[in-house]
């Protein structure tokens, strides 16, 4: 089990900084990425959808023998955590908590923004993940555009910058001196995103600290690769173009992703998603109103 690779998963291209940081601090470890090209973008979408593709892909990772699943994606680990961590045996990584711990300990002032796609924001996880540290001020702002340019191997630019502008001049103008990024596709226009805030801001990326998170997990459950000889990369996507994902990731990490494979994911249908929700429902203790 310790020699299987690691499993991580977004909705397309995105969660690929979540993987390079966790090869840059775990160089032994094998890795097998799925982006769900197919159903990108998870924002604007249903809450309930995003829970149906996220759940589909991470039973093919773990039928492919994965000894962890990370979830590269901000909107899918809002719409189904909970779900994952009891469905699978192995352990579940997720980005939100991670870049909250960092941002509680980074901020001076105690303002603290966060940017995400339209689902992140409108989920309220970022209000749920603070709600312990009690003298933090919370600003979101849902930063739909953003996606659509990284997806596209958009930025820098003269369009990325009034945009950029356009969605994060209200959280400048708030004072928050620490700005959480959302979401895993934000950190490719770290640039432009900085530029707007300014020098003062600093920026939280969920990458950085996820990886610690996976490191940490591995490390304390026995679980690090020690196999003879050198770690395997598998990129997998559901969409109809490999050509089109692997000159995306080319552009926005480099040439190390030599290849691509399509595949279809589907195992869990839609009755057999709302018998599981049902299920869920029944074995979660109410509240008394």
């Amino acid at each position: 089990m310790t020699d299987a690779p690691i499993g991580i998963f977004d909705s397309g291209v995105g969660g690929l900084s979540v993987a390079r940081a966790i090869k840059d601090q775990l160089p032994g470890e094998s890795l097998l990425y799925i982006g769900d090209t197919a159903h990108s973008p998870y924002g604007p979408k249903k809450i309930a959808d995003v829970r149906q593709f996220a759940l589909n892909v991470l039973d093919d990772l773990v039928a492919q023998d994965v000894k962890m699943l990370v979830i590269a994606c901000n909107t899918a680990s809002a719409a189904m955590l909970r779900d994952a961590r009891e469905r699978y045996s192995v352990p579940v990584i997720e980005v939100i908590q991670p870049a909250v711990r960092r941002a509680v300990g980074t901020t001076r002032n105690k303002r603290v923004g966060v940017i995400g796609t339209v689902g992140t924001v409108n989920s309220l996880a970022y209000e749920d993940a603070f709600a312990a540290a009690t003298d933090i001020r919370l600003f979101t702002q849902a930063c739909p555009r953003f996606v659509e340019f990284v997806e596209a191997g958009v930025t820098t630019g003269d369009e990325v910058l009034a945009v950029a502008e356009e969605y994060l001049a209200p959280l400048r103008d708030s004072g928050v001196d620490t700005l959480v990024l959302g979401c895993t596709h934000y950190p490719f226009l770290r640039g432009a995103i900085s530029y707007v805030m300014g020098d003062a801001v600093t920026l939280v990326s969920s990458d950085t600290e996820t990886a610690n998170d996976v490191y940490r997990t591995l490390v304390s459950q026995g679980l690090e690769r020690d196999a003879p000889g050198p770690p395997t990369y598998r990129y997998e996507a559901t969409g109809d173009s490999a050509e089109e994902f692997l000159a995306l990731a080319h552009r926005l990490i480099g040439p190390e992703i030599s290849r691509v494979d399509l595949i279809e994911t589907g195992s869990i249908s839609l009755s057999e998603l709302a018998e599981f929700a049902a299920f869920q429902n029944q074995a979660t203790p109410k509240e008394n109103s």
